[in-house]
C-alpha cells in the first residue's frame, strides 16, 4: 500500500523533539518543511526509514527507541520559552542541558514571569497538555499593585476584553490583602499569550510578580528555580487520568449539543 509506513510529518517532528506538534504545525504552513526536496503541506505523510525530512534547513535524523523525557523545570525569571535565541537572550534550553535529548517546552511563560514549566521530547504528550481543545488547568499566584478593590476583583472575574474577546478566570480568589499590594491565585483554563498580565493591566492593576504553581494535577512544589527533575510515574499516570476525565467531559458536552438539536 502506497501510505503504508507512513506518518503525518507534523508527529515525525513532534517524535524527533523538534517542536511540539502544534508548533510542528505552524513550521508546515510557514513553509519551513520539506519532504524529498518538496515542501510539505498539512496533511502530509512521511516514512522515517525512506523519506528526507528538512526542518528549517536543517534534516532530521530519525533513531529507533530514543527515550522519551517528561521533566518540570523551575523557570527562573529572566530566562525566554525557547531552545535557542538569534538575540542572545538567556533561554531554557540552558537550564536542561545535561539531558542527553532534545527537548521543547510545554506551553510558555513569558521572561517576566516563573515557576512550573513542563518539557518533553514526547510530541503527543505535549499536545495532549497544550492544544487548545484540552482546556488543562494551570495555576498561578500572582502579586499585583495597589490592592485591589471590590470593583477590581468583580472585573477580573465576570471577565474583561483583551486583544478584542472576552477573558476570564476559571477561579480567583485572594490570598493575602495588604495596603499597597494584593496576592491572587488566578487558574486558568485557557493560555492566550500574557493574559493574566493583559487581564490585570484593563482593570489598572500591575503585575509584580507571576508565578506558576501547578499544570493539572501536578505542582511545583519546593523544586528550586533553575532546577529540574523528572515527573514521578504517580504524576505521569495523575496526568492521564486528568485528561480523560476532562475529554469525556468534553465528549458529554458534545453529546448534549447533538441531543439539544434533535430534539428541535
Amino acid at each position: 500500500m502506497e501510505n503504508e509506513g507512513k506518518i503525518r510529518i507534523q508527529k515525525l517532528i513532534a517524535d524527533a523533539g523538534i517542536a511540539s506538534r502544534r508548533k510542528a504545525e505552524e513550521l508546515i504552513e510557514r513553509g519551513a518543511v520539506t519532504v524529498n526536496g518538496r515542501r510539505a503541506r498539512l496533511g502530509d505523510k512521511a516514512d522515517p526509514k525512506k523519506d528526507k525530512l528538512v526542518v528549517a534547513g536543517r534534516e532530521i535524523v530519525f533513531k529507533k527507541n530514543t527515550k522519551k523525557y517528561y521533566i518540570m523545570l523551575h523557570k527562573p525569571r529572566g530566562y525566554i520559552t525557547t531552545m535557542s535565541d538569534e538575540g542572545g537572550r538567556k533561554c531554557v534550553a540552558e537550564l536542561v542541558d545535561d539531558i542527553p535529548a532534545r527537548l521543547f517546552p510545554v506551553g510558555r511563560l513569558d521572561k517576566d514571569s516563573e515557576g512550573l514549566l513542563l518539557m518533553t521530547n514526547d510530541g503527543d504528550f505535549a499536545n495532549m497538555i497544550s492544544h487548545p481543545s484540552t482546556h488543562f488547568a494551570k495555576t498561578y499566584r500572582v502579586t499585583v499593585r495597589p490592592a485591589v478593590t471590590e470593583e477590581q476583583l468583580n472585573q477580573l472575574t465576570t471577565g474583561v476584553t483583551i486583544d478584542g474577546k472576552d477573558a476570564a478566570p476559571s477561579s480567583l480568589r485572594v490570598v493575602e490583602a495588604g495596603q499597597d499590594r494584593t496576592v491572587l491565585e488566578f487558574i486558568l483554563e485557557e493560555g492566550r499569550n500574557r493574559q493574566i498580565r493583559k487581564m490585570c493591566e484593563a482593570v489598572g492593576l500591575e503585575v509584580a510578580r507571576l508565578k506558576r504553581k501547578a499544570v493539572g494535577p501536578v505542582r511545583l512544589g519546593m523544586l528550586q528555580p533553575g532546577k529540574w527533575r523528572e515527573l514521578t510515574p504517580e504524576e505521569m499516570k495523575s496526568i492521564r487520568n486528568y485528561y480523560n476525565k476532562l475529554a469525556a467531559k468534553r465528549s458529554y458536552g458534545k453529546g448534549m449539543v447533538r441531543s439539544k438539536k434533535k430534539d428541535i
